[in-house]
């Protein structure tokens, strides 16, 4: 017989699941949309396409249109984070595997200690966090030493770089808005930040000439089925589950995703699409996952996670 009890675990299991996997998986469906898709249009793209049209549901369902502040802090927040950090990320997996991008996106959670602690008085990390910042940069340089070696002028090292810079955009932009006046529902908070982000991104994409590089005739199947899978799956389908989740759910076992997407999209990069999975980088995963369970399980306040944690 199926309980009441029974059927809201079950729910927190598929939620959980789908936060997990779909997330982890959306590094390696952005490489594969950016083989025959520009970067930033393609991200621009499916941002927009997602925000529009969560917004206009929204607004169906009677949710009433954030006042101007809101409009423009969750605008320059979509930006920064949404624009900036997912931006990075799309043009790097030109170059580099996906499964390193999102063992770089730990590094996340480190920025977002050091920046709540400079930003928001958040005072001193404690031992634990410490201990976790440490074995994060020593991950980092696990993983990328080798590759930084070749200088900027390697597009390689290039690329490793603007992902750090793009986490760097998004910890900033998170903590940001937690001192401006934003939408207070979180769904139409996340409308504007997508709709707004992925505009400016694409204008920039725009800027930098992509549409101008953008042959329609080699445009594969599998990159706009990418992109599809990005808009459905990445922007609604897992947003949904996390927004349930935060009323659903402990913070401490909803940010358990920081940890769990990495492995997932090295596993998927690994499996899906041939990526080489060295001891090195196996390495530098263990290390790295374990700083940031470190920082998340003994660096969060009281309250509920931020959205904005995460960069895919």
């Amino acid at each position: 017989m199926v309980t009441p009890a029974t059927t809201s675990r079950l729910k927190l299991l598929a939620a959980f699941a789908t936060l997990y996997v779909v997330w982890g998986s959306t590094y390696l469906a952005i490489a594969i949309a950016v083989e025959s898709i520009p970067p930033f249009l393609a991200i621009g793209s499916r941002f927009f396409m997602a925000g529009t049209v969560l917004y206009a549901f929204l607004r169906l369902r009677g949710r009433t249109h954030p006042s101007r502040p809101q409009l423009i802090n969750a605008a320059m927040v979509g930006f920064f984070t949404l624009g900036v950090g997912t931006g990075m990320v799309a043009w790097a997996e030109q170059f580099i595997d996906s499964g390193i991008v999102a063992l770089l996106i730990t590094s996340l959670p480190l920025w977002f200690v050091l920046l709540d602690w400079f930003m928001l008085k958040g005072g001193a990390p404690n031992g634990y966090v410490v201990l976790g910042l440490v074995l994060g940069l020593v991950g980092i340089v696990i993983l990328t030493g080798p590759t930084l070696k070749s200088g900027l002028g390697d597009t390689h090292a290039l690329a490793v770089v603007l992902v750090l810079i793009g986490t760097l955009s998004w910890s900033a932009g998170s903590l940001r808005s937690k001192q401006i006046t934003m939408p207070p529902n979180a769904f139409m908070s996340s409308a504007i930040q997508m709709t707004f982000g992925g505009l400016m991104v694409g204008l920039i994409g725009l800027l930098l000439g992509e549409w101008g590089t953008l042959d329609w005739h080699a445009l594969t199947i599998e990159s706009l089925w990418a992109w599809a899978y990005l808009v459905v799956f990445g922007s609604f389908g897992a947003f949904s589950a996390y927004v349930w989740l935060l009323d659903k759910a402990p913070p401490k076992q909803i940010s358990s995703y920081a940890f769990v997407n990495p492995v997932v999209a090295v596993f998927l990069g690994w499996w899906l699409a041939d990526e080489l999975v060295t001891p090195r980088i196996l390495l530098a995963c263990v290390v790295m996952v374990v700083a940031v369970a470190l920082i998340v399980v003994h660096g969060g306040k009281p309250g509920k996670p931020q959205s904005g944690q995460r960069s895919a």
